[in-house]
């Protein structure tokens, strides 16, 4: 049974640990630490066009900051299942550890079932409330 009293905190923590997840990994670890010359050449190095590194970055920092906030959450949660399903697929040969050389896929196999948790329980407490997708005016997100 869903406890309703409790349950839109925990899509916020889930939502908000989300966004910084996405937030450390594309503004850290891709612009920061490998910088965006060095995660270009690393999407190349795989086969991946360079415009690839370039969506992932803009997806990852973009869509982290949206979690946080909770704007349009269930679609956010979404449109990132193509970044986590990519690295999900890039680690499979790495094994199953994350500390295996080149990290295992475990973690992000994980993330992304987070992501369609996510998507699945909306904002919960605490979401920036704005306009639904297409809706008529006066009309507001639901969660």
């Amino acid at each position: 049974m869903i406890d309703n009293r409790t349950a839109p905190y925990a899509a916020f923590l889930l939502r908000v640990g989300l966004g910084l997840l996405f937030l450390a990994h594309g503004l850290v670890l891709k612009v920061l630490t490998f910088t965006i010359p060095g995660t270009v050449g690393y999407f190349e190095s795989i086969g991946y066009p360079s415009v690839f590194a370039y969506l992932v970055i803009l997806g990852e920092i973009g869509g982290g900051l949206l979690l946080i906030a909770g704007v349009y959450t269930r679609w956010i949660a979404l449109a990132l299942l193509p970044i986590l399903i990519g690295a999900t697929l890039q680690h499979v040969g790495n094994g199953w550890v994350f500390n295996a050389p080149g990290g295992g896929w475990e973690f992000p196999a994980f993330w992304t079932v987070l992501l369609v948790v996510q998507s699945l329980l909306g904002s919960g407490a605490f979401a920036l409330k704005v306009p639904a997708l297409g809706a008529p005016a006066g009309r507001r997100e639901l969660a």
